[in-house]
């Protein structure tokens, strides 16, 4: 079989191997009236990527095509799709599906949806297994496919997807503008979005890491104060001083929360947003007494942050940190490869996905 009834990407087969990727075909879920069929030129890498094809989230259906930071060109469209055409440029990140009935749904929060379905997999209704974007093609839910600004190109919109809306959502739950101190713990793939949306959005930023040698990047991103947490006392300066604080750092087992919490203000919050393979330390109630201080999460964001995210990169022209490597067995072991060492300033974007897979209309 080919496409439109299968599509080709790149899998792994065995966690164990897990940067060995082999082109294979896999089965699209049927089409439906409000689905998409897209023609992929690029793909994110995200860390999730990392975590899943590790299993260092848990156990993985097998063979697995990752990636959820896609973008292509719609080359068929259902006969109720309303806000896409064939031949437009558009994307679709890490949800592909969710009742859209449901309390939540009904609220704008289908990132919360009971059946939300991700990316890649997860089971549909009908029992087929949601595949990525290291692929040829990508079948969506028109509400899952979002229109790309013109003036934002494919490899630069591709990670905002994932990363960007991941912490433009609590950037803009949690008010972050003008009047507000925003800290950023992390300047990496999900980090370097952050410090940019908070900045674009009128807040004064600051952003925190164990890393000096990214002070210069992150001045470069235009915060306004950089802290080191690997000198000790670092926290003392900024005590009851933060509005809220977004973790982008995956490594919180590693965390002495209790000088995390301090440079938050009362009633203040720390959000977390990167999601490590090891358990948060062991924390006790009393941590959080001194200053009132609430510990929380998010996943994702939902469609309408995800259209106001693009506005604001369109219109204030903000650009992702990207390299770009080709699609290939080799360009991927090299991609996740270098991810797992943090080797990379601050997004992978896979492309050349014609030379891999050949022209798709």
């Amino acid at each position: 079989m080919v496409y439109p009834e299968t599509a080709e990407g790149f899998m792994i087969h065995d966690t164990k191997k897990w940067s060995t990727f082999k082109k294979g075909e896999f089965k699209l879920k049927p089409f439906e009236d409000r689905d998409i069929d897209i023609a992929i030129d690029a793909c994110g890498v995200c860390a999730s990527d990392l975590h899943t094809i590790t299993g260092g989230w848990g156990d993985v259906p097998l063979p697995l095509c990752v990636g959820h930071e896609v973008v292509g060109r719609a080359v068929k469209v259902g006969k109720a799709v309303k806000t896409i055409k064939v031949g437009d440029r558009v994307g679709v990140g890490a949800q592909i599906g969710a009742d859209l009935d449901c309390i939540n749904c009904k609220q704008d929060q289908e990132n919360y949806c009971p059946n939300a379905i991700d990316t890649y997999g997860a089971p549909y209704p009908d029992g087929t297994l949601s595949q990525g974007g290291y692929a040829s093609h990508i079948r969506a839910h028109e509400y899952f496919t979002f229109k790309i600004p013109d003036n934002i190109e494919t490899s630069i919109a591709a990670p905002m997807l994932c990363a960007g809306l991941t912490v433009y959502s609590p950037l803009s739950r949690l008010g972050a503008g003008p009047g507000k101190k925003v800290g950023i713990i992390g300047i990496g793939g999900l980090g370097h979005f952050a410090l940019l949306w908070a900045k674009a959005m009128g807040a004064e930023v600051w952003a925190i890491s164990h890393s000096p040698s990214k002070k210069a990047d992150a001045e470069k991103m235009g915060v306004d104060g950089f802290i080191s947490t690997n000198e000790k006392g670092w926290n003392e300066p900024h005590k009851f001083t933060f509005d809220f604080v977004i973790n982008t750092a995956d490594a919180m087992d590693k965390f002495n929360m209790d000088d995390y919490l301090s440079i938050i203000k009362v009633w203040g919050k720390f959000h977390i947003v990167g999601f490590g393979d090891n358990p948060m330390p062991q924390m006790s109630a009393q941590q959080f007494a001194p200053n009132g201080a609430a510990l929380g999460a998010s996943h994702i964001g939902n469609r309408p942050e995800m259209l106001a995210m693009f506005e604001l990169a369109s219109k204030q022209n903000i650009k992702s940190w990207v390299e770009t490597i080709d699609i290939s067995e080799e360009g991927l072991k090299t991609a996740l490869e270098r991810l797992a060492k943090n080797d990379v300033r601050f997004r992978f974007c896979l492309t050349g996905f014609d030379k891999a897979f050949g022209k798709r209309e």
